[in-house]
């Protein structure tokens, strides 16, 4: 089976780098802590599990951000089992990135009815991109939060491509107007000499763990113009979801470089792994499922001079490893 049918399937029955054994600077309290997540994909259980593993050991977090693939179909009643999850844990604030599975309930006749060769099915994109806004609480897929004073934005695609070209499904666009704010809001930042976390549910190519693979290397329609804009800033953290790729990998935190930009040192782009099912590369140009429990996800915490960015195995109740960043403008 492959991945597309795998997750479809499993939709219906859900309904500077690394050290082993990451631990604090001692004696010392970051200025913030927040977590990130992505791909939850109706794994309430998983996610429950996540939740409450979170909570143990991040109990003062400032924020959750979700990089994307909240539901597995974006079904309203699917947003609200996410809700009804979240309402039986203690939780911060969370900022909510769109993902591909949000636009999915097109390929089904109704909910236990996949019907992929009579898309879209009566379904609207408008329907879809409604039923996101009225989960997140706002009218458009970015957004800017603040998590204990550094600032949080979240990016995403304004279109289902399909909808506009039937040669295309999943792949990513970004409006001049988004383009426009995300400018705004990165040179704001800059001048304020604060460290700025983007959080978008697909990966930019030849960055993380999987986007050297032919499966990710086009998800966005203007890669080069948003690697244009990200690469200009040391300081700019891109956390991308939508692989499920491993976090135990050596590439879950690179450095992007981006020519052209007089930023020879590149921005740091992170892997935020899954809430539901693990993939790896299967060395055929292609991807298998990790075995066992998967469940990881990250816990950042932000300090004067850096940025610790620790990788966190939510079933197991284990650090991963963790990578330590120095900040270029320190706060």
């Amino acid at each position: 089976m492959d991945r597309r049918s795998f997750l479809l399937a499993s939709a219906v029955a859900v309904g500077a780098t690394t050290a082993s054994t990451p631990t604090a600077t001692a004696g010392v309290e970051p200025l913030t802590r927040f977590n990130v997540i992505s791909d939850i994909q109706g794994d309430l259980a998983d996610f429950g599990t996540a939740l409450a593993d979170m909570r143990r050991t991040n109990p003062r977090s400032a924020g959750l951000a979700v990089a994307g693939d909240i539901t597995p179909r974006g079904y309203d009643f699917e947003y609200a089992q996410v809700q009804a999850e979240l309402a039986k844990h203690s939780h911060p604030g969370i900022a909510w990135a769109i993902g591909n599975h949000e636009f999915y309930v097109p390929k089904w006749r109704d909910p236990q009815t996949l019907a992929q060769d009579t898309w879209p099915n009566g379904t609207t994109e408008d329907s879809l991109f409604r039923s996101f806004y009225h989960f997140a609480k706002r009218n458009t897929v970015y957004s800017e939060h603040l998590f204990g004073g550094i600032p949080v934005l979240c990016i995403g695609t304004e279109k289902y491509m399909h909808y506009h070209d039937k040669a295309l499904w999943d792949e990513v666009w970004l409006s001049e107007e988004q383009f426009t704010w995300l400018e705004r809001r990165l040179a704001h930042w800059a001048r304020w000499r604060k460290p700025v976390m983007v959080i978008t549910h697909h990966p930019l190519p030849n960055t993380v763990s999987g986007t050297r693979n032919k499966l990710y290397l086009r998800d966005y329609l203007q890669a080069d113009r948003l690697l244009n804009l990200l690469g200009r800033y040391k300081d700019v953290f891109l956390f991308s979801g939508h692989t499920h790729w491993n976090l135990d990998l050596s590439d879950w935190f690179v450095r992007r470089v981006v020519p052209g930009t007089a930023n020879p040192e590149g921005f740091p782009v992170i892997n935020t792994g899954a809430i539901q099912t693990g993939w790896t590369d299967n060395g055929q140009g292609g991807e298998v499922t990790v075995p066992g429990k998967f469940n990881q996800g990250l816990q950042v915490e932000v300090f004067l001079d850096r940025v610790v960015i620790r990788a966190r195995d939510f079933a197991a109740g284990a650090w991963l490893k963790q990578v330590t960043v120095p900040l270029h403008s320190w706060l």
